[in-house]
């Protein structure tokens, strides 16, 4: 089972389903912030609005262009589709990463010290591993500059993926999963997508594994 990673089309769709919700959650907010019709509970997007209006386009963004990435056909046989798509996923990647950041200074946080911890180190890790797929596809090094994408991905939407947890939680309970422990759940979350993904480049995408660009 776990070999369909190996091959493009299941691990887009795999990809896609894990990030549905998080997508749509963006979008949403791309709708709501301008328009100021958030509900109660996400009265914190009022406090800096511009901040987190491109957080949730930069996520929307991120997200799309993300499975596309890893499409072989798309790359193959539509290569100019593929490089506009990858600037894309670097620059959406980008303004996630330092909207976030900047989102950690300006509103406060409702959560744990250790989510904010966890979110700087994060938003650092993705900016630092899109810069190393930009410097691994300069140097037509195409296996390594795949190992960052998918790293830079895993960063960037594993904060997201938590989404397939907490939200049937939202739904039965009716409220915010809020506290300590769901804090950690959060981090090690995040963390376990970040771990899982670099599992998948070590077992299936080797970097030292030469293809043709």
């Amino acid at each position: 089972m776990i070999r369909l990673f190996s091959r493009p089309m299941p691990l887009v769709l795999l990809l896609a389903f894990c990030t549905f919700i998080p997508v749509l959650m963006a979008l949403v907010r791309v709708v709501q912030i301008p328009t100021g019709t958030w509900p109660e509970d996400s009265a914190r997007l009022a406090v800096a609005p511009f901040a987190w209006g491109l957080h949730a386009a930069a996520g929307a963004a991120f997200g799309i262009t993300g499975p596309l990435q890893f499409a072989l056909a798309l790359r193959r046989r539509f290569g100019r589709l593929h490089r506009i798509s990858g600037r894309i996923f670097v620059v959406a990647g980008a303004v996630l990463g330092l909207s976030g950041l900047s989102l950690l200074a300006q509103v406060t946080s409702i959560s744990t010290a250790i989510v904010g911890i966890g979110r700087g180190v994060f938003g650092l890790a993705l900016l630092g591993a899109l810069g190393m797929a930009m410097a691994a596809i300069q140097a037509r090094d195409i296996p390594r500059h795949r190992a960052w994408v998918i790293r830079s991905y895993a960063i960037g939407m594993g904060s997201g993926t938590i989404a397939l947890v907490f939200f049937p939680i939202y739904i039965i309970s009716e409220a915010p999963p809020i506290g300590p422990i769901f804090d950690l759940i959060f981090i090690g979350w995040w963390t376990l997508n970040i771990g899982f993904a670099e599992f998948l480049i070590r077992r299936f995408f080797p970097t030292h594994t030469r293809i043709p660009a």
